[in-house]
Formats: structure tokens, sequence, C-alpha cells
């Protein structure tokens, strides 16, 4: 599902071409990563944003691990994921049919089948879809608003990628709990503004807090969103991680983003 991000996805061309039978009326086709990763997208309705990227890069994996990416919308996480972790075997679950469709798409629009999975499931309900127990890491963005915060977006997809319409951050929690081993890892992206409560409801939920980056939009402003990795039944301690700041005064990407660009690219054939 999608972040409230949405200020852009980082050397981005947008196309028209050559996607055909994949690509479908309403669509673009999105060529990121120095050309190396292609996204299928509404153009109207859900899209992702950088917190998908950031969070992709983010994740740590051990070699063939098993990955869950809960909520995956149109796969973008999945997919990269896949590609930057050779050894990876991903499952990507989302409740609403056509974005798992445009999931399934764009996992052969990169050459994934086989590496990646996507099945409709619902986060509230994991039996079934979602392996019990068996998954070593569990990556997810869930949506950031309450359903009592802010105006609902007149487009549904938008509305339920934007609120907790179709899962609470205590259902993505219980779900990521459900699927992982002992000791697996827990990775997600949220807005700093409800950092406190994300901390209270990984404890909650026996997913202990291992590292934390902060990300600000600018180096004077306050925290936009935090990156968290937690540890299934894991001990007490967590490591803060140096900030990472979007924007530059000239309105560009700093530094230290194009380098995760440049790593996602670089890492997109599948070395790690």
């Amino acid at each position: 599902m999608e972040g409230q991000g949405g200020r852009g996805t980082g050397r981005k061309v947008a196309a028209q071409a050559n996607m055909e039978p994949l690509l479908k009326a309403g669509e673009t086709l999105d060529i990121l990563l120095d050309g190396r990763f292609r996204i299928q997208q509404p153009e109207k309705g859900y899209r992702f944003s950088i917190d998908a990227l950031l969070l992709a890069h983010f994740v740590r994996l051990k070699d063939r691990a098993s990955v869950l990416d809960l909520g995956t919308g149109s796969g973008v996480i999945a997919v990269l994921l896949a590609r930057r972790w050779r050894g990876a075997q991903v499952v990507g679950i989302e409740i609403q049919p056509e974005l798992a469709d445009l999931a399934r798409r764009n996992v052969l629009a990169n050459d994934l089948d086989g590496r990646v999975e996507i099945r409709c499931g619902d986060v509230r309900q994991p039996a079934g879809a979602i392996p019990e127990r068996a998954c070593d890491a569990v990556v997810f963005n869930p949506p950031y608003r309450r359903l009592d915060a802010g105006r609902i977006n007149d487009d549904p997809q938008r509305a339920r990628s934007r609120h907790e319409i179709l899962g609470t951050l205590e259902d993505f929690l219980r779900a990521a709990a459900f699927a992982l081993k002992a000791k697996g890892f827990v990775s997600l992206i949220y807005p700093a503004s409800r950092a406190a409560e994300l901390m209270v409801r990984m404890r909650a939920a026996r997913l202990e807090p291992k590292r934390l980056l902060p990300v600000y939009s600018h180096a004077a402003s306050e925290g936009e969103f935090v990156l968290v990795e937690g540890i299934k039944a894991g001990g007490e301690e967590m490591k803060l991680l140096p900030p990472l700041v979007l924007y530059g005064d000239d309105g560009r990407y700093t530094a230290a983003v194009e380098a995760i660009f440049s790593d996602l690219a670089t890492l997109s054939d599948g070395a790690g």
C-alpha cells in the first residue's frame, strides 16, 4: 500500500511503449534506477512514492531468505527485493484484486516469475494466504492515516492506501508476527508523528525494535518518517542510525538519497 510521500521516485522516465500485452489502458510504464527497474502503475489512482525505495534499501536479508511483503500494492518492494537479493523468494500479499493483477504483471515485466509470487489476501485474516511461522523477513509500507484523520480521497485505491480502511498498523504487525519464524526480521516505514505508537505496538506484538533510521525532508525540518527494523522475540536494545535528509537547499535529492538510488540500481541485477 502507498505511503503519503508521493514527491517522486528518483531518475524517473515516464514511458507508454512496448509493454503490450502487459500494459493496460489507463496505466503508465515508469522506468527507474538507470533503466534497471520497470513499473506499471495506474495513471490515476494508486501510485507508489519514494517511501517504497527507501524501505527496499533499508531491508537486510540473509542468503535465500523467505520474504513476505504485506500490502504489496503494485509489487514495487517485492520486485526490488527479489532483484537486489539473488537468493530471496518473495511472496506479496494484496487485498485489492486489481492491484494484485498489476503486481503480477510487474513481476513478469521484471523477469522475476518464479522468484516472486503475488497472492490475494487480507492482513486482518492472515491464516490461509499468509504462511504461519515460515518467513525469515516481513516488510510492509502500511497506510499512514487513521480513518478519523483528514479527508479521505475520492479515489478508492488512494483512499485504501492512505487511510486504515483495510487494515490498521496493529493488523499489519499481528500479520507479521504470525508469519515470522523465531528471530525473524520485520522492516517498515511509518510517519515520525506516529513513532511512539509504533514502538508500543511493535512490542505488544513481540516484535522488538532493533534499528531506527529517522528521515527528514530538509535538514532544518521536523522528522517526516522513521524506518524501523524489529526482531520477533528479540532482546531489548535498539540502534538509532544517523538521519537521512531527502532534499537539499536547491530542492534536489541529497547525495545520500542519490547514493541509495545508485545502490539499488547497481544491486538490481542480483548481487547481495
